[in-house]
């Protein structure tokens, strides 16, 4: 990850030129939770398929700065034309070496979901010290939900100066917890918590999503005794402290959001494009909005053909949400697509409040977005996107409203420069570089 790159594109003028093939690589919010759940192991584990962004390499350095081992022994390179779903690096993770149960701050607070270490930590090592994300805050915390877990497990937490230290001298018990609000990375962490925990542990109204999927019946293969992974409700039956052996490698599967991020793209700016190495059964909502919008696609067991139209139309309503629902990391490619839509379209955004802030950079370009309120915007379309005065650039705000501002770029007319591309490298592996081999005119620099 370089902070000072930026992308500098030319744009294709609305042209559907681009074309080719995208082999979707490992899912990271999969690859990352099971790095964290190799504490839980007797033993160093093998995880295959691991996507090489700068996530999992910030991850890889919070383990490494615990003590653990963490090994390459094998690379997918950038859209590697496999076609074999294992496509991306393989990890092996040895933490019998670890010494230490202080996350690095500076680390977890450049990545948020590192928080999802503490469970695995806190259920082996009985302790575990980590900082607060974004420092001190007044009020509900992003980390509630972990803590008051922690603490119907019988832990003990303490705050002091934005840090938090968690200890269970007798290890975690058996509990009964219910999410006040659907948590990924909450359902993720305790249920991984819970696997090395004394009793059964019962979690209600969980996050259902495929990558919460992945990692339980993994840690099943294992040793763990996990039910309902993909349901509201999730059971674990604790091993009473027990490490889990490395009987098998995990394998990550496809990233969902990835391939629903090319899916967008092959829509605006391709007349043919096949998304490969992914599993269309997660991306239903996706798939069946963009075909009510008029985007022609065909589904195959494990890719997408998605062909691009002359015209789209608008939606009137649409609403991000939890598993299966539309998610909310496709909003913001979804509103770049929907500014080439003919008509009014309306997005409410029900899981983050304000993550609007790239609208700034559509409107810059000549589209027309109105926010109604912090959690909406109205869409019209369609809209021709220019390029921007001397001097002025593009800002990627975030990794999914970096990818839709690089998109918006593609189909504008003239030459583009889109800065912070550090954020976007967190989620899309090699992004530029996919991008070429499709037939973009995209070049990485130095700002």
């Amino acid at each position: 990850m370089n902070t000072k790159d930026a992308f500098v594109i030319q744009g294709l003028d609305g042209s559907k030129t681009l074309n080719g093939t995208v082999y979707i690589n490992g899912a990271k919010n999969s690859a990352i939770k099971a790095m964290a759940a190799a504490i839980l192991f007797d033993g160093a584990v093998m995880l295959e398929n691991v996507p090489e962004n700068s996530d999992i390499e910030t991850m890889r350095k919070v383990l490494e700065k615990l003590g653990a081992k963490v090994e390459k022994i094998k690379s997918g390179g950038a859209n590697n034309q496999s076609s074999s779903v294992n496509r991306g690096q393989t990890l092996t993770i040895d933490v019998s070496s670890i010494k230490s149960t202080d996350i690095d701050a500076d680390l977890a607070k450049s990545m948020r979901s590192s928080v999802v270490l503490t469970g695995p930590m806190l259920a082996r090592y009985r302790k575990v010290t980590f900082p607060s994300p974004g420092g001190c805050v007044i009020g509900a915390r992003p980390v509630d939900l972990f803590l008051s877990g922690y603490e119907k497990m019988g832990a003990k937490v303490d705050e002091i100066d934005c840090v938090y230290d968690i200890s269970s001298s007798q290890g975690l018990s058996s509990t009964e917890i219910f999410f006040n609000k659907i948590t990924v990375g909450g359902t993720e962490t305790l249920m991984m918590a819970a696997v090395l925990a004394n009793g059964l542990t019962v979690l209600k109204n969980c996050a259902m999503e495929p990558e919460i999927v992945n990692v339980a019946e993994w840690l099943n293969s294992c040793g763990a005794k996990i039910s309902g992974a993909g349901t509201s409700t999730i059971t674990i039956q604790g091993t009473n402290g027990k490490l889990l052996s490395p009987k098998k490698s995990f394998i990550t599967i496809p990233d969902r959001i990835t391939a629903g991020s090319f899916l967008i793209l092959g829509a605006l700016c391709s007349k043919e494009m096949t998304i490969a190495n992914c599993r269309p059964g997660h991306m239903q909502a996706v798939t069946e909005l963009l075909v009510s919008l008029g985007v022609k696609i065909k589904v195959t067991e494990n890719s997408i053909i998605v062909q691009g139209a002359d015209h789209y139309k608008a939606i009137s309503d649409l609403r991000t949400h939890e598993y299966p629902g539309f998610p909310t990391d496709l909003q913001a490619p979804l509103v770049t697509f929907l500014t080439q839509s003919e008509g009014e379209s309306t997005v409410f955004e029900t899981i983050y409040e304000g993550r609007f802030k790239y609208t700034e950079e559509l409107i810059k370009l000549g589209a027309t977005v109105t926010m109604m309120n912090p959690r909406e915007v109205m869409i019209k379309g369609p809209a021709t996107l220019r390029q921007l005065p001397d001097a002025e650039e593009l800002t990627a705000h975030d990794i999914r409203a970096g990818f839709a501002v690089v998109l918006a770029a593609l189909l504008g007319k003239g030459k583009f420069k889109v800065n912070n591309v550090e954020l976007i490298d967190r989620g899309y592996e090699n992004l530029e570089v996919v991008l070429k081999g499709l037939g973009a005119d995209i070049q990485r620099v130095k700002r």
